[in-house]
């Protein structure tokens, strides 16, 4: 991976960077991180394995969270829907996410697996050609362990291949670990400063979040919510609610789901998103899914696709690959 290959130059026993050193290191990460995935196929949902000890774990592990594209998020521009749509409405991403908060809390199914169990999802991806304007629909299961110690089955546009546990000496964000996840906390302020490195053990929950921060933030709590569809009682409403506090967070009227019902889109703007939306329903914020973006092939061979996926259902099931 490119993102570790920027790591080979630092010492792990050099002592701890100064801010301008970090700042470098940071901007050298984030380039790299830029395209994740292999030439010919620019993944849906990158994750992030980072092998880091001693100071550079320091210095950049809470710079470091989630892999960024460099592709802006959505493809195209929606056409926005006649003024009378309920899409349209002025409302904020605080109403927005609020209000998905109040959704989740309502219709959670509380779950309590076991360590030796998998988390299966089904997620249905309709993606289309921006060239030739032709539509393809996929249906992606995955088995993920639950405490992140076997081989899962994870599947993206179609496609299938068992992905191995960590190393002993990687740290991956998002975490499939159930057990870290309990962990986190399902009080929006605190899980704010948790984003701040989620690797850290003991976050610091008095020490408010600094400027240079809540990019990280952002990035940590997004990539939570786009590659964790199913947590523990309490952490995507808590998350919602502590997305709405970032600052870039924006509001995108008129879209429409995967299934042709009006949606309106919460995303990150800036540089460096995971260049997803988030589509609720205008009226309840029920989560529809995502809107997103991919790129396949290179040169005069490069295609882009717009993605619509939604979650068809979810379960928890004792071997990878054991259909509920």
């Amino acid at each position: 991976m490119r993102e570790l290959d920027e790591l080979s130059g630092w010492d792990a026993g050099a002592p701890p960077l100064d801010d301008a050193t970090r700042q470098r290191a940071r901007t050298r990460l984030l380039t790299a991180m830029r395209d994740p995935a292999a030439p010919a196929v620019r993944r849906r949902r990158p994750a992030l394995r980072i092998a880091l000890t001693g100071a550079v774990t320091a210095a950049v592990a809470a710079t470091v969270l989630v892999a960024v594209r460099d592709d802006g998020g959505t493809g195209h521009t929606a056409t926005p829907p006649n003024d009378s749509s309920p899409a349209l409405r002025n409302v904020s991403a605080r109403t927005v996410l609020y209000g998905a908060a109040a959704y989740q809390r309502k219709h959670e199914e509380p779950v309590a697996p076991r360590d030796d169990q998998f988390i299966y999802t089904k997620e249905i991806v309709k993606e289309t050609n921006l060239k030739s304007g032709t539509t393809k629909t996929y249906v992606d299961e995955n088995w993920r362990s639950v405490d992140d110690s076997r081989r899962s089955w994870v599947m993206e546009v179609g496609k299938g291949w068992w992905a191995d546990p960590p190393k002993a000496n990687e740290s991956i964000w998002p975490t499939q670990d159930w057990t870290r996840l309990e962990k986190l906390p399902t009080e929006p302020d605190k899980l704010l400063k948790a984003m701040r490195n989620p690797f850290d053990k003991t976050p610091n929950y008095s020490k408010p979040v600094t400027e240079d921060e809540w990019q990280m933030v952002g990035f940590s709590l997004a990539g939570l919510l786009y590659r964790v569809p199913v947590m523990p009682e309490g952490l995507r409403a808590a998350a919602y609610e502590a997305l709405s506090r970032v600052p870039g967070v924006k509001v995108t009227p008129g879209l429409t789901d995967a299934k042709g019902r009006a949606g309106i889109g919460i995303s990150l703007s800036g540089p460096g998103t995971i260049g997803s939306t988030f589509i609720f329903d205008p009226e309840s914020y029920e989560f529809l899914g995502f809107r997103d973006s991919r790129t396949s092939g290179d040169g005069t061979d490069m295609k882009s696709y717009t993605q619509l996926t939604y979650l068809d259902g979810w379960a928890v099931t004792d071997r990878a690959r054991q259909r509920p």
